[in-house]
């Protein structure tokens, strides 16, 4: 997920292309979007919560994908009645970073680099070098409890750029670029033991997870691509080129309603760098006023309790992403349905920053705020409700 927008949400970006802004720093900037006795204001009411595993924190790593990815086929093994491990998000960045190099060589430099990806990344690692548990492979040296990507980050972005200048390659850079993610997240394993049993990667993805990655699809929403078509996402970390499949603007909600009700959870691609998005109050919705337009008693009241908000119209999702006041910043996962004293509905989104918000990990974010913002969804196809399948035409 990428930032681009102005000096303030720049603060904010940690994945983006050019550089790699630490979790830490995004967090502490988002501490000026708190109102005081937020939770208080709220009285949420579950309509429907999956079952999902512990909240995760990525440290300060620009893996959310990964990591909203991996919590998502954690929640999938349960919908499917397998019993729930935790699979290893660094495994996956770890050769998505690998993946990524070999299309930057490809193109001659000619695109995005960066700890930032898409959700289907980690589908693409899981089909291609199967997947791991989080207890043989964390990423983390002796003495480090939490993942730090930016010494790393930088070797590799430079690495990489001085492969290309050369314009003749040898046969070892990619053995160079793996050597320095060895140096710091520890060589992958490619046997281990799992509750007595020698695997493999590829064995532990297929006997353990279990899935099917041709089971899952991309959508997202925009006016400038025919709706009902797939089409390239263009952003510049869907560094595979994946397409997505384009939807009306209110399909979106309809299509992760008809998912949470029919008890499949949805990853979630969005633009957190809003400042009606509170991490800490863990509410997001899109207030009627603008904020430049509210006094600063307003603006201090902004997550005290529900607010009247803005309806947004489909030219308008557009025009937001194309002026980069909508940017690909983040990745979290759906995981349920709830209200609010005047029966507003609102997502139960599960991040990966830790446990330290009003919601222990978790955030209410509305129906409006999901149309408006969202970047794309992953989910299963048996999720999808038949009438938007057939004008898909997938099966």
């Amino acid at each position: 997920m990428n930032w681009r927008k102005s000096l303030w949400a720049a603060a904010l970006l940690f994945t983006a292309s050019s550089q790699a802004f630490a979790q830490d720093n995004l967090i502490n900037s988002l501490k000026t979007n708190v109102s005081n006795n937020s939770k208080e204001g709220f009285a949420f009411t579950e309509i429907i919560n999956l079952t999902n595993t512990s909240v995760k924190d990525q440290g300060s790593s620009g893996t959310c994908w990964s990591y909203a990815g991996n919590s998502f086929l954690e929640s999938e093994m349960i919908r499917m009645g397998r019993q729930p491990v935790e699979i290893s998000s660094i495994f996956t960045a770890y050769y998505t970073y690998l993946e990524k190099a070999k299309n930057f060589v490809r193109l001659h430099g000619g695109q995005s680099q960066g700890e930032g990806g898409q959700l289907h990344d980690v589908l693409t690692i899981y089909r291609k070098y199967g997947a791991v548990p989080q207890e043989v492979y964390s990423g983390l040296q002796e003495g480090q409890t939490r993942n730090n990507f930016s010494e790393m980050s930088s070797i590799l972005e430079g690495m990489s750029q001085s492969i290309v200048k050369n314009k003749k390659l040898s046969n070892t850079w990619k053995k160079a670029l793996t050597g320095v993610m060895d140096a710091y997240l520890g060589i992958p394993p490619q046997a281990f033991e799992y509750k007595g049993k020698t695997y493999t990667p590829r064995s532990w993805a297929d006997q353990i997870i279990g899935i099917n990655p041709d089971d899952y699809i991309g959508i997202s929403s925009f006016e400038a691509y025919p709706y009902y078509k797939p089409f390239v996402l263009l952003i510049p970390d869907n560094w595979s080129f994946e397409s997505f499949y384009n939807v009306q603007m209110q399909d979106l909600t309809s299509i992760i309603d008809h998912a949470l009700k029919t008890g499949y959870t949805v990853a979630w691609a969005t633009d957190v760098s809003e400042k009606y998005f509170s991490w800490k109050n863990g509410v997001a919705y899109v207030p009627a006023k603008d904020l430049d337009k509210m006094s600063k008693d307003e603006q201090a009241q902004i997550f005290n309790g529900p607010k009247e908000e803005a309806s947004v119209n489909a030219a308008q999702r557009q025009a937001a992403f194309d002026d980069y006041s909508t940017t690909d910043d983040h990745g979290m996962h759906i995981v349920g349905l709830s209200k609010d004293q005047n029966g507003k509905e609102y997502y139960i989104v599960k991040n990966s920053w830790g446990t330290t918000n009003d919601y222990k990990g978790y955030m209410y974010v509305t129906k409006e705020f999901v149309r408006y913002k969202t970047i794309s969804i992953l989910l299963h196809r048996g999720a999808i409700q038949k009438e938007i399948k057939d004008k898909l035409k997938i099966g």
